[in-house]
């Protein structure tokens, strides 16, 4: 990601095209459209290192994430040599194993690497968005689900294809798709292994909306400004955090005590100018960093 300004390419990705416009949008597009996107092994490294360096750049506000051509991801390129999931078969790691998840025999041998890039993403300060083009196929299904926001191109064919492969649902979709969609939804979904249109999918409730071909990308960004423009970064931050994070908790309980010191570090900060705008009748000017000005007691999870 280097070279990031304003109006300027991010440049450096092999697998990925950047863009940051001046309101901090940054619009990521997986830029492989020669084979439909589909997913490598250097992509996730890509995708790995962009978000978690967008955590580090105030200048980045919020993520849309889109693909080159007529499709969005087709899944993991499988004309790869080997295993085309990138991992090592001489290996035959056991759960133990996978305690240490960033021992180097783990993690380039055993790791998913589409889980390694929904991690990144969850993991991010920024709200991210996916503008689904076309198709979405296996991971470039999951990829999806750790982000906030999906929308959905009338032309957007999605599948979880797993089972016709022989394979599981991977990318922590197991934890993400229920979620979203329900169980039993999540379940026949898998299970049947067909594509889904963009409008079933919409039903469903994976994506939030359909929007015509040549509308999408720009009604993605559109919403991506329409969420961070004055908006505290941090308080985008603890939320996106807070919503996936305590929303898996057991308890309410758990859930107040994490608001409880949300809430009083920023009615501290911009919370204060927040108020003093509302009451001038004003713009806040928001100063809150979500990279240098998260509260003390962020983050509040144990180590993963």
């Amino acid at each position: 990601m280097r070279g990031i300004g304003a109006g300027a390419d991010i440049e450096g990705p092999r697998t990925l095209s950047t863009d940051l416009d001046d309101d901090g949008v940054l619009t990521v597009t997986l830029d492989r459209p020669d084979r439909l996107n589909a997913f490598t092994v250097e992509m996730a490294d890509e995708l790995v290192a962009l978000f978690t360096e967008v955590n580090t750049r105030d200048e980045v506000r919020a993520v849309v994430v889109t693909g080159a051509g007529r499709a969005f991801c087709a899944g993991m390129e499988l004309a790869a040599e080997g295993n085309v999931f990138g991992l090592d078969e001489s290996q035959r790691p056991t759960l133990s194993d996978m305690d240490d998840l960033d021992d180097p025999r783990i993690l380039r041998g055993v790791r998913d690497t589409g889980g390694r890039v929904v991690l990144a993403i969850f993991d991010c300060r920024k709200p991210v968005i996916a503008a689904i083009n076309g198709a979405a196929v296996g991971i470039g299904a999951t990829m999806t689900l750790a982000m906030d926001i999906r929308l959905a191109s009338e032309k957007a064919r999605i599948g979880f294809v797993f089972g016709k492969l022989g394979i599981v649902p991977e990318a922590a979709s197991t934890w993400f798709l229920p979620r979203i969609v329900g169980m039993a939804r999540a379940l026949e979904w898998v299970y049947c292994a067909e594509i889904l249109s963009a409008q079933e999918a919409a039903d469903g409730g994976l994506v939030s909306r359909v929007v015509p071909a040549a509308a999408l990308l720009q009604e993605a960004q559109d919403l991506a400004r329409r969420i961070s423009r004055n908006r505290s970064p941090v308080a985008v931050a603890l939320t996106r955090q807070m919503m996936y994070r305590n929303s898996a908790l057991p308890h309410p309980r758990e859930a107040h005590r994490i608001d409880s010191l949300a809430m009083f570090y920023t009615s501290i900060e911009d919370g204060r100018e927040g108020v003093e705008a509302f009451r001038e009748k004003r713009e806040p000017r928001f100063t809150g960093s979500a990279h240098t000005g998260m509260p003390p007691f962020y983050p509040w999870w144990d180590d993963e």
